[in-house]
Protein backbone atom coordinates (compact mmCIF):
# COMPACT_ATOMS: atom_id res chain seq x y z
CA UNK A 1 0.00 0.00 0.00
CA UNK A 2 1.45 3.30 -0.76
CA UNK A 3 0.35 7.02 1.35
CA UNK A 4 -1.32 9.70 -0.56
CA UNK A 5 -0.45 13.25 0.71
CA UNK A 6 -3.76 13.78 2.86
CA UNK A 7 -2.38 10.60 4.59
CA UNK A 8 -4.94 8.25 3.31
CA UNK A 9 -3.87 4.77 1.88
CA UNK A 10 -4.25 3.88 -1.48
CA UNK A 11 -4.41 0.26 -2.89
CA UNK A 12 -1.23 -0.66 -5.18
CA UNK A 13 -1.63 -0.12 -8.88
CA UNK A 14 -2.19 -3.21 -10.90
CA UNK A 15 0.68 -4.48 -12.67
CA UNK A 16 0.91 -4.12 -15.97
CA UNK A 17 -0.14 -7.29 -18.48
CA UNK A 18 1.00 -5.79 -21.39
CA UNK A 19 2.63 -1.62 -22.48
CA UNK A 20 2.60 -0.03 -25.27
CA UNK A 21 5.10 3.31 -25.30
CA UNK A 22 5.22 5.71 -28.32
CA UNK A 23 3.82 3.21 -30.28
CA UNK A 24 4.07 3.56 -33.98
CA UNK A 25 3.47 1.70 -37.38
CA UNK A 26 3.69 3.02 -40.47
CA UNK A 27 2.68 1.12 -43.90
CA UNK A 28 4.31 2.25 -46.98
CA UNK A 29 5.92 4.75 -48.07
CA UNK A 30 5.86 8.39 -49.68
CA UNK A 31 2.36 9.11 -51.34
CA UNK A 32 1.20 5.74 -50.31
CA UNK A 33 2.43 5.95 -46.90
CA UNK A 34 -0.20 5.06 -44.27
CA UNK A 35 0.12 5.86 -40.21
CA UNK A 36 -1.77 3.14 -39.09
CA UNK A 37 -0.36 3.75 -35.20
CA UNK A 38 0.34 7.37 -34.20
CA UNK A 39 2.46 7.21 -30.94
CA UNK A 40 0.34 5.28 -29.37
CA UNK A 41 0.61 5.27 -24.90
CA UNK A 42 -1.49 2.66 -23.33
CA UNK A 43 -1.55 -0.17 -20.36
CA UNK A 44 -3.66 -3.26 -20.10
CA UNK A 45 -3.65 -4.16 -16.33
CA UNK A 46 -3.43 -7.56 -15.20
CA UNK A 47 -6.73 -8.82 -13.91
CA UNK A 48 -8.61 -6.53 -16.20
CA UNK A 49 -11.04 -6.96 -19.38
CA UNK A 50 -9.93 -3.99 -22.08
CA UNK A 51 -12.33 -3.27 -25.14
CA UNK A 52 -10.57 -1.43 -28.26
CA UNK A 53 -12.78 0.63 -30.08
CA UNK A 54 -12.91 2.98 -33.23
CA UNK A 55 -13.89 3.69 -36.73
CA UNK A 56 -12.75 1.63 -39.30
CA UNK A 57 -9.04 1.75 -40.21
CA UNK A 58 -8.27 3.73 -37.02
CA UNK A 59 -5.57 0.92 -36.03
CA UNK A 60 -7.48 -1.15 -33.03
CA UNK A 61 -6.56 -4.38 -34.65
CA UNK A 62 -2.97 -3.00 -35.64
CA UNK A 63 -2.73 -2.51 -32.12
CA UNK A 64 -3.55 -5.79 -31.05
CA UNK A 65 -1.66 -7.57 -33.49
CA UNK A 66 1.56 -5.53 -32.71
CA UNK A 67 1.23 -6.08 -29.10
CA UNK A 68 0.45 -9.75 -29.61
CA UNK A 69 3.98 -9.90 -31.41
CA UNK A 70 2.02 -10.52 -35.09
CA UNK A 71 3.01 -7.65 -36.64
CA UNK A 72 6.64 -5.51 -36.46
CA UNK A 73 6.59 -2.32 -35.20
CA UNK A 74 8.11 1.04 -36.85
CA UNK A 75 8.92 2.35 -33.49
CA UNK A 76 8.12 2.68 -30.10
CA UNK A 77 7.92 0.17 -27.38
CA UNK A 78 5.61 -3.23 -26.44
CA UNK A 79 6.08 -5.05 -23.75
CA UNK A 80 4.48 -8.14 -22.23
CA UNK A 81 5.28 -8.09 -18.95
CA UNK A 82 8.99 -6.80 -18.72
CA UNK A 83 9.62 -8.70 -21.79
CA UNK A 84 10.04 -6.02 -24.50
CA UNK A 85 9.28 -7.78 -28.02
CA UNK A 86 10.98 -5.09 -30.33
CA UNK A 87 14.09 -6.85 -29.15
CA UNK A 88 13.20 -10.43 -29.64
CA UNK A 89 14.45 -12.46 -32.42
CA UNK A 90 11.75 -14.79 -34.37
CA UNK A 91 12.60 -17.71 -32.24
CA UNK A 92 12.41 -16.01 -29.10
CA UNK A 93 9.08 -13.99 -30.04
CA UNK A 94 7.42 -17.37 -31.75
CA UNK A 95 8.23 -18.72 -27.87
CA UNK A 96 6.72 -15.75 -26.23
CA UNK A 97 3.56 -15.77 -28.14
CA UNK A 98 3.07 -19.45 -27.34
CA UNK A 99 3.78 -19.54 -23.47
CA UNK A 100 2.41 -16.20 -22.44
CA UNK A 101 -0.05 -15.23 -24.91
CA UNK A 102 -3.49 -16.42 -26.06
CA UNK A 103 -5.12 -15.52 -29.48
CA UNK A 104 -8.57 -15.65 -29.89
CA UNK A 105 -9.84 -15.47 -33.84
CA UNK A 106 -12.64 -13.88 -35.16
CA UNK A 107 -12.72 -17.16 -37.48
CA UNK A 108 -12.18 -19.68 -34.70
CA UNK A 109 -9.17 -21.40 -36.16
CA UNK A 110 -9.96 -24.86 -34.85
CA UNK A 111 -8.09 -28.13 -36.82
CA UNK A 112 -11.83 -29.71 -38.07
CA UNK A 113 -10.06 -33.67 -37.95
CA UNK A 114 -9.42 -33.11 -34.04
CA UNK A 115 -12.02 -33.19 -31.52
CA UNK A 116 -12.33 -30.05 -28.93
CA UNK A 117 -9.97 -31.20 -26.63
CA UNK A 118 -7.36 -32.04 -28.71
CA UNK A 119 -7.91 -28.46 -29.62
CA UNK A 120 -7.64 -26.41 -26.77
CA UNK A 121 -4.49 -28.42 -25.80
CA UNK A 122 -3.04 -28.57 -29.10
CA UNK A 123 -0.69 -25.26 -28.58
CA UNK A 124 0.77 -27.33 -25.29
CA UNK A 125 0.69 -30.11 -27.49
CA UNK A 126 3.25 -28.49 -29.48
CA UNK A 127 5.33 -27.15 -27.09
CA UNK A 128 5.62 -30.49 -25.66
CA UNK A 129 3.99 -30.02 -22.17
CA UNK A 130 1.44 -31.16 -20.43
CA UNK A 131 -1.77 -28.74 -19.46
CA UNK A 132 -2.35 -28.68 -15.63
CA UNK A 133 -5.10 -31.25 -15.38
CA UNK A 134 -7.03 -29.11 -12.80
CA UNK A 135 -6.10 -25.61 -14.45
CA UNK A 136 -7.72 -27.84 -17.54
CA UNK A 137 -10.76 -28.96 -16.08
CA UNK A 138 -11.44 -25.27 -14.47
CA UNK A 139 -11.24 -24.00 -17.87
CA UNK A 140 -13.68 -26.27 -19.44
CA UNK A 141 -16.45 -26.00 -16.69
CA UNK A 142 -16.19 -22.40 -17.30
CA UNK A 143 -17.02 -22.10 -20.84
CA UNK A 144 -19.03 -25.55 -20.79
CA UNK A 145 -17.47 -27.71 -22.74
CA UNK A 146 -17.42 -31.03 -20.65
CA UNK A 147 -20.28 -32.53 -22.27
CA UNK A 148 -18.99 -31.60 -26.02
CA UNK A 149 -14.76 -32.55 -25.67
CA UNK A 150 -15.24 -35.14 -28.14
CA UNK A 151 -16.69 -33.73 -30.41
CA UNK A 152 -15.19 -32.35 -33.80
CA UNK A 153 -15.74 -28.64 -34.93
CA UNK A 154 -18.34 -29.78 -37.64
CA UNK A 155 -20.51 -31.25 -34.92
CA UNK A 156 -20.43 -28.32 -32.81
CA UNK A 157 -22.45 -25.11 -33.35
CA UNK A 158 -20.21 -21.65 -34.06
CA UNK A 159 -20.72 -20.99 -30.41
CA UNK A 160 -19.52 -24.03 -29.36
CA UNK A 161 -16.72 -23.61 -31.82
CA UNK A 162 -15.70 -19.95 -30.62
CA UNK A 163 -16.14 -21.32 -27.03
CA UNK A 164 -13.41 -23.81 -27.90
CA UNK A 165 -11.08 -21.44 -28.91
CA UNK A 166 -11.94 -19.29 -25.74
CA UNK A 167 -10.79 -22.38 -23.67
CA UNK A 168 -7.66 -23.00 -26.17
CA UNK A 169 -6.36 -19.57 -25.33
CA UNK A 170 -6.68 -19.60 -21.50
CA UNK A 171 -6.11 -24.02 -20.97
CA UNK A 172 -2.14 -22.59 -21.42
CA UNK A 173 -2.38 -19.98 -18.36
CA UNK A 174 -0.77 -17.22 -20.71
CA UNK A 175 -0.43 -14.12 -19.10
CA UNK A 176 -2.79 -12.11 -21.56
CA UNK A 177 -5.61 -12.99 -24.00
CA UNK A 178 -6.08 -11.07 -27.34
CA UNK A 179 -9.59 -11.25 -28.65
CA UNK A 180 -10.22 -10.13 -32.17
CA UNK A 181 -13.76 -9.60 -32.99
CA UNK A 182 -14.62 -12.78 -31.21
CA UNK A 183 -18.18 -12.59 -31.85
CA UNK A 184 -18.02 -11.33 -35.14
CA UNK A 185 -19.39 -14.43 -36.73
CA UNK A 186 -21.93 -15.26 -34.02
CA UNK A 187 -25.64 -14.96 -33.24
CA UNK A 188 -26.74 -12.25 -30.46
CA UNK A 189 -27.25 -15.58 -28.08
CA UNK A 190 -24.09 -17.37 -28.79
CA UNK A 191 -21.95 -14.32 -28.59
CA UNK A 192 -23.30 -13.18 -25.16
CA UNK A 193 -22.47 -16.75 -24.05
CA UNK A 194 -18.73 -16.23 -25.41
CA UNK A 195 -18.52 -12.55 -23.70
CA UNK A 196 -19.85 -14.16 -20.28
CA UNK A 197 -17.32 -16.54 -20.83
CA UNK A 198 -14.95 -13.87 -21.18
CA UNK A 199 -16.08 -12.18 -18.59
CA UNK A 200 -15.97 -14.99 -16.21
CA UNK A 201 -12.44 -15.74 -17.00
CA UNK A 202 -11.67 -12.33 -16.00
CA UNK A 203 -13.66 -12.56 -12.50
CA UNK A 204 -13.27 -16.23 -11.85
CA UNK A 205 -9.67 -16.73 -13.54
CA UNK A 206 -7.80 -13.77 -12.82
CA UNK A 207 -6.94 -13.61 -16.53
CA UNK A 208 -6.47 -10.38 -18.71
CA UNK A 209 -8.41 -9.56 -21.51
CA UNK A 210 -7.68 -7.20 -24.33
CA UNK A 211 -10.50 -7.28 -27.41
CA UNK A 212 -11.16 -5.77 -30.56
CA UNK A 213 -14.89 -4.96 -31.22
CA UNK A 214 -17.32 -2.27 -32.98
CA UNK A 215 -20.04 -3.36 -30.92
CA UNK A 216 -21.05 -1.60 -28.10
CA UNK A 217 -23.05 -4.20 -26.17
CA UNK A 218 -20.10 -6.33 -26.43
CA UNK A 219 -17.79 -3.52 -24.76
CA UNK A 220 -20.31 -3.38 -22.33
CA UNK A 221 -18.83 -6.70 -20.65
CA UNK A 222 -15.56 -5.02 -19.97
CA UNK A 223 -13.91 -2.95 -17.19
CA UNK A 224 -12.67 -0.76 -19.82
CA UNK A 225 -12.85 0.83 -23.32
CA UNK A 226 -10.05 2.31 -25.06
CA UNK A 227 -11.02 4.40 -27.95
CA UNK A 228 -8.50 5.13 -31.46
CA UNK A 229 -9.64 7.18 -33.82
CA UNK A 230 -6.65 7.64 -36.72
CA UNK A 231 -4.18 5.94 -35.01
CA UNK A 232 -4.29 7.75 -31.59
CA UNK A 233 -5.93 7.13 -28.00
CA UNK A 234 -8.58 9.50 -28.27
CA UNK A 235 -10.70 8.63 -25.00
CA UNK A 236 -11.17 6.18 -22.45
CA UNK A 237 -14.76 4.73 -20.82
CA UNK A 238 -14.43 2.78 -17.26
CA UNK A 239 -17.24 0.39 -16.03
CA UNK A 240 -18.97 0.94 -19.68
CA UNK A 241 -22.61 0.30 -20.16
CA UNK A 242 -23.28 -0.12 -24.57
CA UNK A 243 -25.63 3.57 -24.33
CA UNK A 244 -22.37 5.22 -22.85
CA UNK A 245 -20.19 3.62 -25.33
CA UNK A 246 -22.67 4.33 -28.34
CA UNK A 247 -22.78 7.55 -27.32
CA UNK A 248 -19.12 8.25 -27.48
CA UNK A 249 -19.08 6.35 -30.89
CA UNK A 250 -21.69 8.62 -32.02
CA UNK A 251 -19.52 12.19 -30.68
CA UNK A 252 -16.52 10.70 -32.80
CA UNK A 253 -18.84 10.19 -35.75
CA UNK A 254 -19.79 13.74 -35.69
CA UNK A 255 -16.62 15.03 -35.63
CA UNK A 256 -15.49 13.08 -38.04
CA UNK A 257 -18.36 14.52 -40.50
CA UNK A 258 -17.94 18.16 -39.21
CA UNK A 259 -14.15 18.24 -39.53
Amino acid sequence: MTTTPSGVQAAPRATAAARATDLTKVYGEGETQVVALDGVSVEFRQAEYTAIMGPSGSGKSTLMHCMAGLDTVSGGSARIGDVELTSLKDKKLTQLRRDKIGFIFQAFNLLPTLNALENITLPMDIAGRKPDQAWLDQVVDTVGLSGRLKHRPAQLSGGQQQRVAVARALAGKPEIIFADEPTGNLDSRSGAEVLGFLRNSVRELGQTVVMVTHDPVAASYADRVVFLADGRIVDELHDPTAEAVLDRMKRFDAKGRTS
